[in-house]
């Protein structure tokens, strides 16, 4: 069984284009019905804020990969200046079940997380082409700047400025020299927000707290799923696109919200089907802005986990155990 840790996945990881085409993959097998993932459950003891998550999934076609994610998320653990998430992968051999690989860091979740997120944007450019596009971003830790990292990998010739905002100090040195030019580090969330093309949520915010309307065509990428009050749902009642809504709708998140208190129901929304298949974004409105939800789906866990497998077992990278 092949052993990976985040500095073997480090080694490998870089290509965002790759990761990004695997989730688009991945969401061709979903439209197929070729995919299996059961709802996650959430394991909670003593501290409420804290959960620990099992997701497994099956996914087709040439990837032909089963497998499991645990994933740990203990927000209290910033204080302790520890990681917030921890995770560990195991894919078993679709075939015959028997463990292949073991992958044991949290980043393989954060650059599932982005390539997503670069999934949905790949998208949107598509449709709403423009000579430049401003970023904005509230959250800088470990998901955080993945992101950034991905939208500049990616775009960044096209990215005209971006605009961090974290209430905590932001570390000028965790941005690359290359593009450092075109960041400005914000006091406030409504500064990154308001003249933001894309903005993302990466945060660990308990309460939402975005009250004000989006700026004309702006996508929302609410990756932590829990910062948009509901101020907002009139301005993307008809645009919200989220990755699973038997996922997304629970754990107290905006969609569970807007359901229970706005009267949002499933078939008001699209999935990530309707958009990376069925072309959704097309139906939209110029105008309008689009806010995407993903909670997290096993399949694209289990599909990059196996992109890094299939690379590091064909450099030679990671470390093999004996049964």
């Amino acid at each position: 069984m092949l052993y990976l840790n985040e500095g073997h996945v480090m080694e490998m990881h870089g290509d965002w284009e790759e990761t990004v085409s695997v989730i688009e993959e991945t969401v061709r097998y979903l439209e197929q019905g070729d995919c299996v993932q059961p709802v996650k459950p959430y394991l909670r003891f003593r501290d409420p804020a804290n959960r620990i998550i099992a997701m497994p999934a099956f996914v087709g076609g040439q990837m032909n990969a089963a497998g499991i994610k645990w994933i740990a998320s203990f927000p209290g653990n910033v204080d302790k200046h520890l990681p917030r998430a921890s995770c560990v992968v195991i894919l078993n051999h679709a075939d015959t079940g028997e463990p292949k690989a073991i992958i044991h860091t949290a980043l393989l979740s954060t650059i599932r997380t982005a390539s997503v997120t670069g999934s949905v944007i790949r998208e949107y450019v598509r449709h709403r082409p423009k000579a430049a596009y401003n970023l904005g971003i509230t959250g800088f830790g470990p998901i955080g700047r993945q992101h950034l990292q991905m939208a500049m990998s990616l775009w960044g010739e096209r990215i005209g400025k971006v605009k961090l905002y974290d209430p905590r100090p932001i570390d000028i040195r965790l941005i690359p020299e290359s593009y450092r030019d075109k960041v400005v580090v914000t006091d406030s969330w409504q500064d990154a927000y308001e003249d933001a093309d894309w903005f993302m949520t990466c945060t660990v915010a308990p309460e939402p707290y975005i009250d004000r309307r989006p700026k004309e065509g702006a996508l929302l990428l609410n990756i932590s799923l829990r910062d948009f009050k509901n101020d907002v749902f009139p301005y993307v009642r008809d645009t919200i696109v989220v990755d699973s809504w038997e996922e997304v709708c629970r754990e107290k998140t905006d969609i569970e919200r807007f359901h229970l208190q706005e009267g949002l129901q499933q078939t008001a929304v699209r999935s990530i089907t309707d958009l990376i298949v069925g072309g959704c974004m097309e139906a939209f409105p110029a105008d309008a802005p689009i806010m995407f939800n993903p909670m997290g789906m096993a399949v694209f866990d289990v599909a990059i986990a196996t992109y890094f497998v299939n690379k590091a077992l064909r450099d030679n990278v990671g470390h093999m155990l004996p049964a």
